[in-house]
């Protein structure tokens, strides 16, 4: 299995790794340590490159499963026993975390005004939407949601992360802010998000460690989609 670095220390950028496999046909390598997040949650994966001595390769894109995290490379795939040193795009990784933050804080408010659960979501870096059951949404609510979202990122809440084993986290229902767990049968373990006060919930993506790190975000659109469903486009100001 491949040591996740990512899970745990979000703000690390580079890694010392080894390749442990290799899939020369599909142009990746398996490597037993990495800072790059595979995506999921919404969330898209890393890039950045591999540093194999003088010689460097585009990490265009990476992946998850059962055997740990694989490397997609644009050049020759390095052989099985290789070392190296890997260097995310930390200003496009950055921007992610940031982005991914305020989605949740936005779960938080919504939850706490409407107790709607997420229907769906996606983002790149500086833009997400979230999807949400919200049948009685009045128009005239958008900017009070927005400032409410502001105030609460502006208020510098802490977000930590834990880890709980399965059972004790399919005991707490409030962790799942979809409408429809999305967590493996298989997972052992659950990673939890928690901005503190605001909104806790299960969740493999990275984060900033302050609310204040967001900035300021405004509430670009908002979608119906269909009945009783609204679709809300965040967009983080920079500058």
């Amino acid at each position: 299995m491949t040591d996740r670095i990512y899970s745990t220390d979000q703000y690390a950028t580079s890694m010392d790794a080894t390749i442990v496999d290799v899939d020369p046909d599909d142009g990746r390598v398996l490597l037993d340590r990495t800072v790059f997040y595979p995506g999921g949650g919404g969330q898209p994966p890393d890039r950045g490159r591999l540093h194999l001595g003088d010689d460097r390769l585009e990490v265009v894109g990476t992946s998850a499963d059962d055997r740990g995290v694989w490397h997609w490379l644009d050049g020759k795939v390095p052989a099985t026993g290789t070392t190296l040193r890997g260097e995310v795009d930390w200003q496009r990784r950055y921007r992610l975390m940031r982005t991914h933050t305020a989605m949740h804080a936005l779960c938080g408010v919504v939850w706490d005004r409407f107790a709607s659960p997420v229907t769906g979501g996606n983002m790149e870096p500086g833009v997400g939407r979230l999807d949400f059951e919200l049948p009685d949404w009045d128009p005239e609510a958008r900017e009070p949601l927005e400032e409410a979202l502001n105030r609460e990122l502006q208020a510098a809440r802490p977000v930590e992360i834990a880890f709980l084993p399965r059972d004790e986290a399919d005991q707490d229902p409030s962790l799942i802010r979809t409408k429809v767990s999305l967590l493996p049968a298989t997972l052992r373990e659950v990673r939890v998000v928690d901005i503190v006060g605001l909104d806790r919930q299960a969740d493999g993506g990275t984060h900033v460690a302050s609310t204040s790190e967001v900035g300021h975000v405004r509430i670009a659109k908002i979608e119906s989609k269909g009945r009783g469903f609204r679709r809300i486009r965040l967009v983080i100001d920079e500058g």
